[in-house]
């Protein structure tokens, strides 16, 4: 039996601490694994247990990488069931997270989008991936 392949988004930051909460508190995502100062990066690894993807934030000691480069830059989730994307919604609404209008506004037509500390978006979508 041939196993999927695991996928790890890495991310740089100048704002980790500032990140966390989004990610964890409003879309959700655990921390798997952090680390400090491990060879002059800190950051932490992002996920759901036995998912197949990861998102790792990492921020370089001494280094400065700025905000997102464009609007465009999304983390897309398809959420299938109505009651799952509601509560995703929700959750980073109650997290203190607003909706943004989308810079393509075919991700506002089937879901709603949120922006991260960096400007980096992500986008809760009401179906399942149809690929």
């Amino acid at each position: 039996m041939r196993s999927a392949p695991v996928l790890r988004v890495a991310r740089p930051t100048d704002q980790l601490q500032a990140l966390l909460p989004f990610y964890v508190d409003g879309l959700g995502l655990e921390v798997l694994a952090s680390f400090a100062d491990h060879q002059g990066f800190d950051g932490a690894i992002l996920g759901m247990p036995g998912a197949p993807y990861h998102l790792e934030l990492t921020h370089q000691r001494g280094e400065t990488v700025g905000p997102a480069p464009s609007r465009e830059h999304l983390l897309v989730f398809y959420l299938p069931e109505p009651e799952e994307w509601t509560r995703a919604v929700r959750r980073m609404e109650s997290a203190g997270f607003p909706r943004v209008p989308s810079l393509n506004p075919y991700w506002d037509r089937c879901g709603v989008t949120f922006q991260d500390p960096d400007g980096y978006r992500v986008v809760l979508v009401s179906a399942a991936w149809a690929g």
